[in-house]
């Protein structure tokens, strides 16, 4: 995740939450990638803090860094030294379709290069440590396929050199959509005051942006002509409960939309509130977060760096 904005509950139940089931069953290394963050202008002082929060975040969600590494992108030289090797078998025309790069570059007058390289950074990140799994949404899909892309053109032009990236992920949680708009996902990008719930947001503000919640014109819930905004709040409290849809069925069919988002809101309360006590709890501690953030770069560093060399040997570089 990158260290920008406030990770919201549609970042903990489309992705966290899954990264905590999945982590004993494969080797996880989970990054903060502070180097895609800086494609645009970040305020030193505040991107620093920022990698700190989102690594209080991953902890305290329940990723143990005795299972898995736990590290900053940038801690890892590897990272952009891959990057740039790769930039050099990818062709431009592969980037320029990327459907994120035309939709970002559209609203800007000018654009940095790293707006266009940024998915072949994405995929040495990837390829570095020879991933055969990447646990992310259909919004990173194409960039996941490009990697496959990029990782089959060095193969092919230098020897097998990369394990190709599975396309077949681990079940990923719920698609979460904006609480203004549900016809847009959930975004930290979004400044509307009323669109995300923020993990770190106190009880009283979870209600209140919960209770703004677009919903539709019907009187009451009723499953079969509900409109995209009460279908979004089911599905949130369907995530954090739990439960079956038969379920969510029996509970809520009729019920009447102020009561929905009480329900709702009082469901995201009672998850976060032990979540940010944790977070606290790991805030409080001097040099905790630095020394899992060392432990983590220091565990994965001995894999890019074997990859780096390899891929210097294949391409004939000075190793």
């Amino acid at each position: 995740m990158q260290p920008t904005g406030n990770l919201h509950i549609g970042n903990y139940l489309g992705a966290l939450k899954n990264w905590v089931r999945i982590q004993h069953d494969y080797e996880c290394i989970f990054c903060i990638v502070d180097l895609h963050a800086v494609t645009v202008f970040q305020e030193p002082a505040q991107l620093r803090a920022k990698i700190a929060e989102i690594a209080a975040i991953y902890l305290a969600a329940g990723i143990d860094p005795k299972a898995c590494a736990i590290m900053v992108q940038s801690a890892v030289p590897a990272h952009t030294e891959l990057a740039w090797m790769l930039t050099c078998v990818t062709p431009v025309g592969w980037l320029e379709r990327m459907t994120q790069y035309k939709a970002k570059s559209a609203k800007q007058e000018s654009i940095g290069d790293g707006l266009l390289q940024y998915p072949v950074l994405m995929a040495a990140d990837i390829m570095l440590y020879q991933a055969g799994i990447v646990p992310v949404g259909e919004d990173q899909a194409q960039h996941l396929e490009l990697t496959r892309d990029i990782a089959q053109r060095f193969n092919s032009l230098y020897g097998d050199t990369f394990v190709v990236p599975g396309a077949n992920l681990p079940a990923v949680g719920a698609r979460v959509m904006g609480l203004d708009d549900p016809t847009i996902k959930m975004s930290k990008s979004e400044i509307g005051a009323n669109h995300a719930v923020a993990l770190l947001d106190p009880p009283e503000k979870i209600r209140k942006t919960i209770m703004r919640a677009t919903t539709d014109s019907n009187p009451a819930v009723d499953l079969e002509s509900a409109g995209p905004g009460v279908l979004n709040l089911l599905s949130i409290y369907q995530a954090f409960a739990g439960v079956t849809d038969r379920e969510i069925k029996n509970q809520f069919t009729g019920m009447r939309y102020g009561d929905l988002k009480k329900q709702v809101a009082e469901m995201a309360i009672a998850h976060l509130e032990p979540f940010q006590a944790r977070y606290r709890s790991i805030v409080s501690e001097p040099g905790y977060l630095d020394g899992i953030l060392r432990e983590g770069a220091e565990r994965v560093a001995p894999i890019a760096n074997d990859t780096v060399r390899l891929v210097k040997q294949r391409m004939g570089l000075y190793a």
